[in-house]
């Protein structure tokens, strides 16, 4: 590529990324009230939404899978989950016909509740999206999915490991 394509492609990359951090920044912030409001630490709170959100999308997350998801050694993980049980957000289950795989569930508590309180950001971005053709949105998808892989890949190489 010519270096003049290579510089605006980088120029465009950093937009994206300012972008992409100045949303994660917001998202950071709406779960911390979230977290708030259902009185408990902002990781067991986005704890609690990545399990309502795997169960939403029909693919429940075990105890490892979710420790990867929010960076948790498995003994933090066993602790935000036991404190989670016993608040009656969260239970375990073994519905596999390998029982020693652990499925988690949010409770119908916290799936209103997260309802209730995403529901007024969650209408404001439909506003947003609804703007775009769905041919634009999927490729935003595309690319989103694209970038999230090359970060993947770059930190399954252990970059950034002390």
């Amino acid at each position: 590529m010519e270096e003049s394509v290579l510089d605006g492609v980088a120029a465009q990359r950093e937009r994206l990324a300012e972008g992409l951090r100045a949303y994660g920044a917001s998202f950071t912030e709406l779960g911390r009230r979230f977290a708030a409001r259902l009185g408990v630490h902002s990781t067991d709170a986005f704890a609690l939404l990545e399990i309502a959100s795997a169960e939403a999308s029909g693919a429940p997350l075990s105890p490892a899978l979710l420790s990867r998801r929010i960076s948790l050694s498995s003994g933090a993980m066993t602790a935000l989950l036991n404190r989670l049980e016993q608040a009656g957000y969260v239970t375990r289950t073994r519905e596999h016909a390998d029982r020693r795989i652990v499925t988690l569930h949010s409770s119908a508590q916290v799936r209103e509740f997260a309802d209730d309180f995403f529901a007024p950001v969650n209408e404001r971005q439909d506003t947003v999206l609804a703007q775009y053709p769905p041919e634009l949105l999927h490729q935003l998808e595309t690319v989103l999915a694209q970038l999230c892989s090359t970060m993947d890949a770059q930190l399954a190489q252990g970059h950034g490991d002390t």
